[in-house]
């Protein structure tokens, strides 16, 4: 048999991978369309190191006989300050038939911290305060031998945000870099190769900032200032390699710095940029900065610089309007179709020098016109002022949440594309993939993945429009499993697991609600240990090693798990309840009123509760894993002690499993006691599904959930055979539910099952947003249950193929690129015949469990079945 070349990856980094952090990175690969009945039996690794002046060489290869190919160890020694591993992958199948070999990877180191030279350098004179201060320049010319550059490497990360050039052309595609994280605590250094776009000679480098993150408002009821320090700056290092060796270019006390074209730059307000101030060839050599002032060297701690785990934003896809409305001369109001993160790219014709065009976002419009109200305090207006001729523009240093722009000062009429949307999200790659029958299903869940790419912009943020756009803890806790699928998110979120890890380290086990932590106003405090937002310390990396088999990230997350549950278990005490202090419960229920989304109609110690059961059980399995025998034991003891007690305060004896109090008999408060398996036994777990189910009934198939109820009510249902009650529920369009939002026009999931009321006006409540992925989390059990597509093991090295019909729908399907290749499943339903399609990739297996047939396993391959549905 022809066995094809497997496609190779370093750890969860992008290719290239440069200026990595780990000496010995872990390697993985998958084979598609491998040939039925292929079985790796060994695989081949073959590697060049290379120093980092490029001349050392070291080439060597490894075969082992082994089955494994995700995550296998390091083959060679681990590697040197900057220095670069291309590597090639064959595998051999138990024929003894070797596949080519792959195309080459590569991982490069960054540099140690004894190789860093640069120093922080910001503007060298008073730029002002506030909103009105303009965003500085800084420049650097610089010479190169007469000979061909072989490598270049330009490192760079920012107090603020960063946009570099060299000779005129921007680096990269990257933006807002360096990101959000503690910066006194880590701060992102990311590695450009630029070896094409220096020349022998006279060279130049300059570089745009503004306050971002670092300095910038930010935060709740009109923002704070300076949250980590009063100035912005650049450090840079630029390491050009030729025949005569390689010189270092770095930020320091020789650069230029004077005020750009920015006169604003804030990431809630936008930006204005006259381009009447835009000094022309300021980025080239050759430029007169004789006017231009010296530069201030700020203090660094090197220690901090580090290499990012996931993604940059980059622009993944452009809009162009749908609908373009002309209010008045010169005012348009456009419509992209689809509510997203991102900002405009203006073709904008000649006009008078100093011309102003503006343009204001909004996610929805209320009685034809931008409503703004659900901002609060982002503006959200970018300005441009004209030089007088055509020019192309888009903002840098700001990123919007919306569907809606109104362009008001365009010089004549708007002509058909001089303006789209540019897309803005950290770029992960697609996983995942779902389709059924039902346009509206469908609709929901493109609004799932709509909502995860809006708020997955460096950090998993709340919402991506209003003053706020914060990471918090909860819903990124209960929305992983589905991120997870939908995308290669596991950079990405490992990377921000280590701003959680740092607060709690600061806090003293204390996961808070949000991370990176800033002022939170008059209600959100640092020190509040709130369920559901805390437990993302251990449920996240359970959710990301369920998907990956990254057991290191589990060990590398183990600290903040375990001082989280202990965290509780003292708040707890020997009652093992949490059932005193503030607790967010189930937030926005829609019984919760818009003034206080806490008055859930669940008690809020319940969900306190059910949750710390969980997080014990799952830190008491984490500890298995990582062969912690002893505390996986403890754990797995506290989560049974909690388990007793929550039946024993919240369950009554001999009552179906319910409770007399309303607020244990909950649609949220059963499906957290089955999903969580706080129930005794079986039979109590059949009751309260039936319970649930009544429940259901009775609230018209409405939905009577929040953020901690939504993303288990569908398990709990299918999981206690109340299958037809689950889609019910999914597929009611009365509101409260999900296709309900979708008839009055999302585009997105929204915070509130209820943002926009039925007769098309916003609510009133002062926390209002139309892109909220939380409660998006049902795209789990569409893919897990409606197409039946899920891991039966971690990482799916064994994966379950399990469809289960219903709610009318005529066939579904669900794919995903495992770590071992891609994974799909595909049915359909005519009458009572069910045709399930499913294709396993090469090194797993699958568990199938179809309706109406015994279960049974099958290999790798292209596989049909038929079955008859039950009662058929």
């Amino acid at each position: 048999m022809t066995v094809p070349a497997p496609h190779v990856r370093i750890e969860h980094h992008e290719q290239p991978a440069l200026g990595i952090d780990e000496t010995a990175p872990r390697l993985s690969w998958h084979l598609e369309d491998a040939p039925a009945g292929f079985q790796q039996e060994a695989y081949e690794i073959s590697w060049t190191l290379e120093a980092a002046d490029g001349q050392a060489r070291e080439q060597d290869s490894r075969r082992v006989d082994s089955a494994e190919q995700v995550l296998v160890p390091w083959p060679a020694r681990p590697l040197g300050s900057r220095e670069r591993a291309v590597l090639a992958v064959r595998v051999r199948d138990a024929e003894g038939a070797w596949s080519g070999w792959s195309e080459p990877v590569v991982a490069e180191r960054g540099p140690d911290l004894e190789d860093w030279q640069a120093q922080m350098v910001g503007p060298g004179y008073a730029e002002g305060v506030g909103l009105h201060r303009r965003a500085p320049l800084l420049r650097h010319e610089f010479e190169l031998p007469p000979l061909p550059v072989q490598q270049a490497r330009l490192r760079v990360t920012a107090h603020g945000l960063a946009e570099v050039e060299l000779n005129g052309d921007r680096v990269g595609r990257e933006e807002l870099l360096p990101g959000w994280t503690p910066y006194h605590e880590r701060l992102r250094v990311h590695t450009f190769d630029v070896t094409a776009q220096l020349r022998p000679g006279r060279n130049a480098i300059g570089a745009w900032l503004a306050d971002g993150w670092f300095r910038g408002r930010f935060g709740f009821e009109g923002g704070t200032w300076n949250i980590y320090g009063e100035h912005v700056g650049l450090f840079a290092q630029l390491e050009v390699t030729t025949e005569a060796g390689t010189e270092v270019i770095t930020t320091g006390p020789q650069w230029r710095s004077a005020p750009g074209p920015l006169t604003r730059a804030s990431l809630y307000d936008g930006e204005t940029y006259d381009a009447r101030l835009h000094p022309a060839g300021w980025s080239e050599p050759g430029f007169d900065d004789a006017d231009w002032h010296g530069v201030e060297i700020h203090e660094l701690d090197r220690a901090v610089l580090s290499a990012p785990d996931g993604p940059p934003v980059r622009c993944t896809e452009e809009l162009a309007p749908v609908e373009v409305t002309r209010l008045r001369e010169g005012t348009y109001l456009l419509d992209f179709g689809q509510n997203h993160s991102g900002r405009l790219r203006l073709q904008v014709p000649a006009a008078e020098p100093g011309h102003e065009i503006r343009v204001r976002h909004a996610e929805v419009l209320q009685d034809g016109e931008l409503y703004t109200r659900t901002l609060r305090d982002a503006a959200a207006t970018d300005e441009l002022l004209s030089t007088g001729e055509a020019m192309r523009w888009e903002p840098r240093f700001t990123i919007h949440g919306y569907r809606f722009a109104e362009v008001s000062g365009w010089p004549g009429e708007l002509a058909e594309g001089s303006v789209v949307s540019r897309v803005l999200h950290s770029d992960m790659q697609r996983t995942g993939w779902f389709r059924s029958s039902d346009p509206l299903l469908d609709r929901l869940h493109e609004n799932v993945v709509w909502s995860l790419r809006s708020n997955f912009v460096d950090i998993p943020t709340d919402c991506p429009q209003r003053d706020e756009r914060l990471a918090w803890t909860g819903d990124i806790q209960v929305f992983t499993p589905t991120a997870g699928f939908l995308y290669d998110v596991h950079g990405f979120l490992a990377d921000w697991l280590r701003t959680l890890s740092s607060e709690q380290a600061r806090l003293g086990g204390t996961a808070p609600v949000y991370a990176p932590w800033i002022p939170g106003g008059r209600f959100w405090r640092e020190d509040q240990d709130i369920a559901g937002w805390g437990d993302a310390a251990t449920l996240t990396p359970w959710a990301l090693f369920e998907d990956s088999a990254d057991a290191g990230l589990l060990a590398r997350q183990y600290a903040g798990a375990k001082a989280w549950v202990d965290k509780v278990a003292a708040a707890a005490g020997p009652t093992r309840l949490w059932d005193e202090g503030l607790q967010l419960g189930d937030w926005l229920d829609p019984s919760a009123p818009p003034e206080n989304p806490l008055e859930a109609r669940t008690d809020p110690h319940l969900v306190a509760t059910a949750y710390f059961a969980r997080s014990a059980e799952v830190l008491a399995r984490t500890a298995q894993i990582l062969g912690r025998d002893q505390e996986a034991t403890e754990y797995g003891a506290l989560a049974a002690e909690i388990r007793e007690a929550y039946r024993g305060r919240y369950l009554a004896q001999g009552v179906g499993g319910t409770s007399s109090d309303p607020l244990h008999d909950t649609q949220t408060a059963h499906s957290l006691a089955i999903v969580f398996d706080l129930l005794p036994d079986a039979e109590a777990e059949a009751r309260a599904g039936r319970r649930l189910a009544q429940l259901v009934r009775e609230g018209g198939d409405t939905i009577g959930t929040g953020f901690a109820g939504t993303p288990v009510i569908t398990e709990a249902l299918s999981r206690t055979g109340q299958l037809e009650a689950a889609y019910a529920l999914l597929l009611s369009r009365t509101s409260p539910s999900w296709l309900s939002t979708i008839d009055l026009g999302a585009t997105t999931i929204w915070e509130r099952w209820d943002s926009m009321l039925p007769d098309g006006t916003v609510n009133p409540g002062d926390m209002t947003s139309f892109n909220h992925y939380a409660l998006g989390s049902v795209a789990d059990w569409l893919h897990r249950v409606v197409a039946g597509l899920a891991p039966a093991e971690p990482g799916y090295r064994r994966i379950r193929i399990a469809p289960r019909p219903g709610g009318g729908l005529t066939s579904a399907a669900a794919r995903h690129l495992t770590r071992y290749g891609t994974a799909e499943v595909d049915w359909e339903l005519d009458g009572e015949e069910l045709t399930v399609r499913f294709t396993i990739p090469a090194g797993t297996t699958a568990e199938v469990d179809l309706p109406g047939r015994e279960a049974f396993t099958a290999g790798p391959g292209r596989h049909e079945e038929r079955t008859h549905l039950p009662g058929g």
